[in-house]
């Protein structure tokens, strides 16, 4: 076993786990730091195949900011944990059933020969051969309109993002500024006449 293929081993088991970790954990932060360790190991593996464009955008603008947004709105929608906490046993042996039926039909439909370093061999290329050219030549003439599309949804799910931050709760207490500054003086203090109190 080559070096690299021992690399290729560690870094696909650490992605499996943490991807697994992922839709598993019940904490929302843990599992966005655990995406972003998936993200990291997906950058190595993309080091591997000699794509070292992909790599860096991938840790650039699915790390950097993508997750960072996940964050973002994770702490800002507050949620309360302990409900997804229930019920998380009794469920579990459903979970892995359908896991594994999953997973038997994808290795029937693909097939175990389609898996493996070996099957696949990497194609020596020139010196000044440019993977940032070639990625943007069929991205944006062969994928335009599946770009486009995921441009918009991403456009839809940052709206989506900022109007949930902005909601108004009864739990959170805010300031009006413009409604402070409209005030008149009468608003601001009420006299109250009370009748005096005898001492005995």
């Amino acid at each position: 076993m080559g070096f690299e293929r021992l690399l290729f081993y560690v870094f696909a088991l650490t992605l499996v786990f943490s991807a697994g970790r992922v839709i598993t954990v019940r904490n929302p932060v843990h599992a966005a730091l655990f995406l972003v360790l998936a993200f990291f190991t997906s950058a190595a593996l993309w080091l591997l195949i000699e794509a070292e464009f992909l790599a860096i955008v991938l840790v650039l603008v699915y790390v950097g900011a993508v997750i960072v947004l996940f964050l973002f709105v994770i702490m800002m929608l507050d949620i309360n944990i302990a409900p997804l906490r229930e019920g998380f046993i009794r469920y579990l042996p459903v979970g892995v059933a359908v896991a594994l039926i999953m997973v038997i039909e994808m290795g029937l439909v693909v097939g175990f020969g389609y898996f493996g370093t070996g099957r696949y061999k990497l194609i020596p290329h020139a010196a000044n051969y440019s993977h940032t050219q070639e990625l943007g030549s069929i991205l944006y003439t062969f994928y335009v309109y599946p770009f486009e599309i995921a441009s918009a949804i991403l456009l839809v799910a940052i709206i989506a993002a900022i109007s949930l931050t902005m909601r108004r709760r009864e739990s959170t207490k805010s300031q009006d500024p413009a409604w402070q500054v409209r005030v008149l003086r009468n608003d601001r203090v009420h006299l109250v006449r009370m009748i005096s109190e005898k001492k005995k």
